[in-house]
């Protein structure tokens, strides 16, 4: 109680001047005097008035609430949408891979693309299938969009594919349209070469290139790639035919071997007199 007492006595200046205005504003709310109304109701408009104007202006603390919440938001669709985009993709490839298996009269056994080896001058490919699945060395490597590569090593459970885009690999090859024949092999780059082809032979540009009939490896007519440039060379009788494979290596996941292995007696033959498949 002391305390109270000494407080107040602190503070008596504000505490009577409390007690006035509270009682200013009991009598002024009992007084029914015209005046008082009227400013009693102008009080009540403005007060309206500035609670209307003060809430035009946002809540900066809400709106910084709701910005992080609308931020969480988008990336969690945002994730969502490359998880299904991912997957419809992933769907379109296997659908391609199974409906070619389905059409396709080759043995084939299906492999996933586990490792790659894409900036050497001797590129292969991993895959997850070996001896024990029936994979051979020579054996040709396919996928959906066209000629891979041949498997040159493998173990009980695990292959390596010499592709395409490795300066030892060589096939035998002929441009659809009119069945000239080449030899493809890759001189670095992202084209291959079509060798071997006259200048006086009809080749264009656009021109589909396939595995040939001729060759001890690879099943016939699999497709190669595009012509995309030919060069002629002065004092040269031959053209330089550069061919746009048409796998895209940077982004095979999935691939077929070829159950078929080649002729030995042709094989041992050919690599004798020429070194060549």
């Amino acid at each position: 109680m002391q305390r109270l007492y000494t407080i107040i006595r602190l503070f008596k200046e504000y505490v009577v001047l409390t007690l006035l205005l509270l009682i200013s504003i009991v009598l002024l709310s009992l007084n029914d005097n015209r005046q008082l109304h009227a400013v009693r109701s102008y009080t009540v408009a403005f007060l309206g008035v500035f609670q209307d104007a003060i809430s035009v202006f946002p809540n900066i603390f809400e709106l910084k609430r709701e910005n992080q919440l609308l931020r969480q938001l988008n990336v969690s669709l945002s994730d969502e949408v490359s998880r299904l985009r991912a997957s419809r993709l992933e769907n379109m490839r296997l659908r391609g891979l199974l409906g070619m298996k389905e059409q396709s009269r080759l043995p084939l056994v299906a492999a996933d693309v586990i490792g790659k080896s894409m900036y050497l001058l001797r590129n292969t490919i991993t895959l997850d299938i070996g001896e024990a699945n029936g994979v051979k060395p020579d054996m040709p490597i396919i996928s959906e969009s066209g000629l891979v590569g041949k498997v040159v090593a493998v173990s009980s459970h695990y292959a390596i594919g010499q592709i395409l885009l490795n300066k030892d690999f060589r096939a035998s090859a002929k441009v659809l349209r009119n069945s000239i024949d080449g030899i493809v092999g890759w001189n670095g780059g992202d084209l291959i070469r079509l060798r071997n082809i006259a200048k006086k032979q009809d080749v264009r540009e656009g021109d589909l290139v396939v595995t040939s009939d001729y060759s001890n490896i690879f099943p016939r007519n699999i497709k190669i790639g595009t012509i995309s440039r030919i060069t002629e060379r002065p004092g040269s009788l031959m053209k330089e035919v550069d061919v746009t494979p048409a796998v895209e290596f940077a982004t095979l996941e999935q691939v077929f071997v070829v159950l078929t292995t080649p002729g030995a007696e042709r094989t041992a033959l050919e690599q004798k007199s020429s070194g060549g498949n």
